[in-house]
């Protein structure tokens, strides 16, 4: 019996020993991470209040009468804006990648850290198995006295401290370990959104420099080209607008079939239009469609500069024949963007093509003819209730 008294004191001293010296190993030894810059939040506010100087500057401009001059002023404007946003992307890029690399590093040194913990824990319990067969009775047997007696029960009161204080730190450090896992994965999801963000930026800036390059061809640099052409292109639109409101001289001709001819495409100018073409709309539930949901997929030449291709998905055959040009397309077109139809986007796309003036019916219904005034003259239409609930209209246009 005094040998194992005397074996459970020597292991309460060797586990007391243990355990205040890995646990001061763990947290005290182990490298700390290298220290890594601060993100520089004064640079990114800096570029914040400038990007909100500039949409107010913006803003301004867009209220002043509209001349070429104002129009040069808002596109500079809005190429500033788009490249401090580019600039304030690439900011936030930056301070996040160094808060993923202070993450990762905490990551790193947290995982010593619970693999050591963990180590220590197994230790303990292990040696506390053992050690945990002697009863206090026998300590109090094999003891010389009283106070020795109390000596070794504090050790063995102290052990089982530092097992509770060394649970809590695994717990803790594994906890700690999760929690910078989960900031890690959530930063590099926000660097990913952040470049797709940027690459969409680029992009806007390209289209914003081609959209102002595109202006100084269509105008001349002339304020009276530009007035000429805005004018007419506001005239045209409120038109349009009236005409697909069921306004202007409008007169039914009858029942009509898919691929009837409904009107031919004026050669030339016409009001409201400087060059040969066919403005074709659609509406449904009172609203305006973009025709390329409706018409059929087939090769085509886009002579739409600065905006650039798109693709069609419907099944309705084109109202003119191969080979077909578009001249605009629908919604905020390069025209809409600069203002030519009031803020508003385009309501249809101009085609036109280069062997027929022919116009056909893409839907069985019943045909209109119509016209409207425009800059000066007679906007001629023709427009197609169409069986299927839809109607089309067919703009610059002859019997």
């Amino acid at each position: 019996m005094l040998r194992k008294a005397k074996l459970f004191t020597f292991f309460s001293l060797i586990i007391i020993f243990c355990t205040v010296f890995f646990s001061y190993n763990t947290f005290a030894q182990t490298p700390s991470p290298t220290s890594t810059p601060a993100p520089d939040q004064g640079k990114l506010r800096e570029i914040q209040d400038q990007i909100n100087d500039l949409q107010v500057k913006i803003t301004d401009l867009k209220n002043q009468q509209k001349t070429l001059s104002s129009q040069i002023a808002v596109m500079d404007s809005q190429i500033k804006l788009t490249q401090l946003r580019i600039d304030s992307t690439k900011q936030e890029i930056t301070d996040l990648n160094l808060d993923i690399d202070t993450a990762d590093k905490k990551i790193d040194t947290l995982q010593n850290s619970l693999v050591k913990l963990t180590g220590v824990l197994i230790n303990r319990i292990v040696a506390t198995y053992e050690v945990g067969t002697v009863q206090p009775f026998h300590v109090l047997l094999s003891s010389d006295n009283v106070s020795n007696f109390f000596t070794r029960l504090n050790y063995l009161k102290i052990a089982q401290e530092h097992d509770k204080r060394l649970i809590f730190d695994t717990t803790q450090a594994k906890n700690d370990y999760v929690n910078q896992k989960e900031i890690f994965e959530d930063k590099k999801k926000k660097v990913e959104a952040l470049k797709a963000q940027l690459e969409n930026y680029n992009r806007e800036l390209d289209q914003e420099k081609a959209d102002k390059q595109a202006l100084f061809k269509v105008t001349q640099n002339s304020e009276a080209v530009y007035q000429q052409k805005l004018q007419a292109a506001l005239a045209e639109q409120r038109a349009i607008q009236q005409i697909t409101a069921g306004g202007g001289n409008v007169v039914s001709v009858g029942p009509i079939k898919e691929g009837d001819i409904v009107a031919y495409i004026i050669n030339g100018a016409s009001p409201c239009s400087s060059g040969t073409h066919l403005h074709f709309e659609v509406k449904k539930d009172g609203g305006t469609q973009d025709p390329s949901q409706y018409l059929s997929d087939r090769s085509i030449t886009f002579e739409n500069s600065p905006d650039g291709s798109f693709s069609f998905g419907g099944s309705w055959p084109w109202p003119i024949s191969d080979p077909i040009y578009i001249e605009q397309g629908y919604g905020m077109t390069y025209w809409a963007r600069i203002g030519w139809y009031g803020g508003g986007p385009h309501t249809g796309i101009d085609i036109f093509s280069s062997s027929s003036l022919a116009v056909k019916a893409v839907r069985d219904g019943e045909l209109f003819r119509g016209s409207i005034a425009c800059g000066g003259g007679q906007l001629n239409f023709v427009r197609v209730d169409q069986s299927d609930g839809i109607q089309t209209f067919y703009l610059h246009t002859v019997p």
